[in-house]
């Protein structure tokens, strides 16, 4: 029986909505290997300073957004930026089981409980709770947990969940119509539960 474990590419970067758009035009586009390096490497279309840093960026989110459906694509290439960042939460959450479980847990229990706020270590337990289920997280170093809890809390911060960075004070976010049935269409009811986290109650 093969073991448990957590795939991540939390360390890669936060919602990246504007390069995100980008991917998601490629993927509309059907745009072939000769057509992404093109893109990326060539126009350098993502606007980065260095060609690794460009290839690495674009292999996390096209590796995040070819889980979903081409509605979210469109959602993402054609909505306003409120809407386009959801879609990249979604895609996040596809993505990565860790933010998923996090948010069900810390961050679901904290608007039950009616915390003001989250804590920076409230991360690292989260962490050393789930090493529980994959031993393989005690060998992360410390520096690479830290940076994926500051992705992460950006992450809640850039969607809404959080004011800020900073702060990391919690306040309820809306989630969008358009979404809920992207959501609903593509039986996504446990990242719909995460993104609705803000109206979780006791019962």
């Amino acid at each position: 029986m093969q073991k448990f474990k957590y795939d991540s590419d939390l360390i890669g970067g936060s919602l990246l909505v504007r390069e995100s758009r980008i991917i998601a035009e490629l993927l509309l586009q059907s745009a072939d290997e000769t057509e992404w390096k093109q893109a990326i490497q060539e126009e350098n279309r993502l606007q980065k300073r260095s060609l690794a840093s460009a290839k690495r960026q674009a292999r996390a989110l096209r590796q995040r957004f070819e889980r979903l459906d081409q509605p979210f694509w469109r959602a993402l290439r054609d909505g306003d930026e409120e809407l386009a960042t959801q879609v990249a939460f979604v895609a996040a959450l596809e993505r990565n089981l860790l933010l998923v479980e996090f948010v069900e847990t810390v961050v679901r229990d904290a608007f039950i409980l009616q915390a003001e706020k989250l804590e920076q270590y409230q991360w690292l337990d989260f962490l050393e709770d789930r090493s529980q289920r994959d031993p393989a997280i005690e060998t992360w170093t410390e520096s690479s947990k830290k940076k994926m809890g500051q992705v992460v809390f950006r992450i809640l911060a850039e969607v809404g969940l959080l004011q800020s960075t900073r702060s990391l004070r919690l306040q309820h976010m809306l989630v969008r119509p358009e979404i809920s049935i992207l959501l609903e269409d593509s039986r996504r009811h446990r990242i719909k539960a995460c993104l609705s986290v803000s109206s979780a109650n006791p019962t």
